[in-house]
């Protein structure tokens, strides 16, 4: 068994601190980069599943859709055109062309979500995360998954079977211009042992949940508890 992080505070359950004493919240953007390998999609797989107030972001693209893929599930597929009109009318947060397809993130969706309550979860590179400190910098929270070493980062795209030599070799290239833009991120987690980086992940989000500015109704809150002070601080007077 994995021993628990250091870092863990307790097995709290966070879905619903979006009311802790009676006090709803502003969502946040939970943004994880990572060198391709170092574990991202299964952080951000698990995470989905065992929190129900976070959602992935559904990208829109315009390349084609592959087999199996749904639109509005995968992707929001649509044209070029379109897609520029977007950007003309400031309908992403973020955006890239990428080997000639275009990918974004909407902004209207991710917006309503925050509104709502609900965080929104980016499994995003640096420059979508970027992107998205310029657009929207006190939602966003972002974390970098880093692997244990060199070594284990072969490893591990190894064993996933999926790219042939000369893709993993490129993939390790990529990882060093990746790896160099950590300092960009709020959260380091390197990612030993899964179950470990999970709690790790779990306890950052619980404490940005929790920050001042996402609290609704804290000031509020405030105001009454110090009416109550003063009206129980007058009647000791009078007592007395």
């Amino acid at each position: 068994m994995v021993k628990k992080s250091e870092f863990h505070v307790a097995d709290l359950d966070l879905s619903n601190v979006a009311r802790i004493q009676g006090l709803k919240r502003r969502g946040l953007m939970l943004a994880l980069s990572s060198p391709s390998g170092a574990g991202k999609t299964t952080i951000s797989r698990i995470l989905l599943d065992e929190d129900s107030d976070i959602t992935l972001s559904i990208s829109t693209t315009t390349r084609d859709a592959r087999a199996g893929e749904e639109d509005g599930v995968h992707y929001n597929f649509t044209d070029v055109d379109h897609f520029k009109a977007m950007i003309q009318e400031g309908g992403f947060l973020e955006h890239a062309d990428v080997f000639g397809n275009f990918y974004g993130t909407p902004r209207a969706p991710v917006e309503e979500a925050l509104a709502s309550g609900r965080d929104v979860l980016f499994d995003i590179d640096w420059q979508g995360t970027r992107q998205l400190r310029v657009q929207m910098p006190y939602d966003l929270v972002s974390v970098f998954i880093l692997p244990p070493s060199w070594e284990e980062l072969l490893n591990r795209l190894h064993k996933r079977g999926q790219d042939s030599e000369e893709t993993i070799l490129r993939r390790m290239r990529e990882a060093n211009e990746e790896i160099s833009h950590f300092l960009e991120y709020d959260y380091v987690i390197i990612n030993r042992h899964l179950e470990d980086s999970i709690y790790k992940l779990r306890t950052i989000l619980g404490a940005e949940r929790m920050k001042r500015h996402r609290l609704i109704g804290l000031n509020s809150f405030i105001e009454e508890i110090k009416e109550e002070g003063e009206v129980a601080l007058k009647k000791i007077d009078r007592e007395n």
